[in-house]
């Protein structure tokens, strides 16, 4: 008879098993994000000081569009306007953050002041025209544009707070009364006694009805500029200075 064939025989021992985890179906979950520790004992940020932006400005000047943008970038700091004038605008600059001064600035007012000229900082802004403002009957108003030589045998006046650099018109008549300030000569001016020569703002400013202006081409013009001591540059300074200079709120310096 044929041998039969032996079966193998079954392991006497325990069957191990693959401990392999089975494929997952869905990715695994998210471990949980950490959250910052909330501490209600925290002291609360100290509020800033409340502070205003000073602003001195001339006559005439002209800082509307810069005011609007301050407002918007800076809202939690009042911009306080100081009228100042030609005259004492050195001595003024001890008195605001920063002012819109006509140039040049007076070194020795500048030194009653306290102050030098290395230690103001200037950034001229933009120069004005200067106008003759003559009675609204005077022959000069026939041209649209003036010269000095125009001018021979007038009576030119001389205000008493001029924003003009001293300049001499040829063949011109000295008036028989002392100087007044822009706005009274202009009333005389416009009553035919005498013209007078300011930065065309001015002649706007004191605007009226029975006087107008003309420009003056070969006149000296006014340059308006931004000044402050560099002692007391600030972030506000520093924030108007970029307002002034058309830089945005993200612009680096």
């Amino acid at each position: 008879m044929a041998k039969q064939q032996r079966r193998p025989s079954r392991p006497t021992g325990p069957v191990r098993r693959s401990k392999a985890a089975p494929a997952q179906r869905f990715p695994p979950p998210k471990p949980p994000k950490k959250t910052a520790k909330v501490a209600f004992d925290a002291p609360a940020p100290e509020p800033e000081e409340p502070r205003s932006f000073r602003l001195g400005t001339v006559p005439g000047a002209t800082p509307g569009k810069w005011i609007d943008a301050w407002k918007q970038r800076m809202p939690q700091v009042p911009l306080e306007l100081v009228p100042i004038t030609v005259a004492a605008q050195q001595t003024a600059l001890s008195d605001v953050d920063a002012a819109l001064v006509r140039l040049p600035l007076d070194d020795e007012a500048l030194a009653a002041a306290g102050l030098s000229r290395d230690a103001v900082h200037v950034i001229p802004l933009y120069d004005e025209l200067p106008v003759v403002v003559t009675s609204i009957e005077s022959h000069l108003l026939a041209a649209d544009e003036l010269t000095l030589s125009d001018l021979a045998g007038e009576v030119v006046m001389t205000p008493s707070d001029d924003a003009l650099v001293p300049f001499t018109v040829p063949g011109a008549l000295a008036p028989a009364f002392a100087p007044l300030p822009t706005a009274e000569s202009i009333a005389t001016a416009a009553t035919g006694i005498g013209i007078v020569i300011v930065p065309m703002s001015l002649a706007r400013v004191h605007h009226r009805k029975d006087a107008d202006h003309r420009v003056l081409a070969d006149g000296p013009t006014s340059t308006v500029a931004l000044a402050w001591p560099r002692e007391r540059t600030t972030p506000d300074v520093d924030t108007f200075v970029g307002i002034v200079r058309g830089r945005t709120a993200n612009s680096s310096r």
